[in-house]
């Protein structure tokens, strides 16, 4: 299965069903787990994504309404609330904390069917501009891992450059999304101000 795709071709693909959901996410574990020692892109992986993925391709083979991601595998950088979850900003003084709620865009990409691949990395509390500066480790670049991927959003950028997930949430004040996708040949957006909520951030 080629997972150099894009997000449109993604959802077109599974809509069509000539894939399924549970076949791309597993493959992209799969991926994962093959590139991700030499990457450390994420700092944790979703064991119940093959489930969630099961039960998007059963709305769709059932005719039920599917949500406008149709299981899509996005990865999230850890300064990002997910209910039930850890959210370490990459630092120790977070190690063990578990968000009690879901940030706004979290809960907005649960409804429209995006599976959480896992947390990915970043520059602690996003301070930073190459991801060299998380307190569990670097992340590199794929396309040299002796270069920097960038940052803060780093775990972002190389997660979407080494096709470990579709795309990628991250965050952004002063090029923390655009910097690391510039480094890794990735597209980064920054929306306009204040059009999409912070809250859970």
């Amino acid at each position: 299965m080629n997972l150099k795709i894009s997000a449109l071709d993604y959802i077109q693909e599974v809509k069509n069903g000539n894939i399924s959901a549970e076949e791309f996410i597993s493959k992209t574990l799969e991926q994962i787990k093959n590139v991700d020692d030499k990457l450390h892109a994420f700092l944790s992986v979703n064991e119940f994504a093959v489930e969630q993925a099961k039960e998007i391709d059963k709305k769709i083979k059932s005719d039920e309404k599917v949500g406008n991601c149709f299981g899509m595998p996005i990865s999230i950088k850890d300064n990002l609330c997910i209910k039930d979850s850890k959210t370490t900003c990459a630092s120790k003084m977070l190690e063990d904390f578990i968000a009690p709620y879901d940030a706004t865009v979290i809960k907005k990409l649960k409804q429209q069917d995006a599976i959480f691949i896992g947390k990915v990395n970043m520059d602690e509390f996003a301070m930073g501009l190459t991801t060299e500066f998380s307190a569990f480790g670097p992340s590199r670049n794929p396309w040299n891992i002796e270069y920097v991927p960038g940052g803060s959003s780093g775990g972002s950028a190389v997660s979407v450059s080494a096709f470990e997930c579709v795309a990628s949430l991250g965050s952004d004040t002063g090029g923390s999304v655009r910097n690391p996708a510039s480094f890794c040949s990735t597209v980064g957006y920054k929306p306009t101000y204040g059009l999409i909520s912070r809250f859970g951030l």
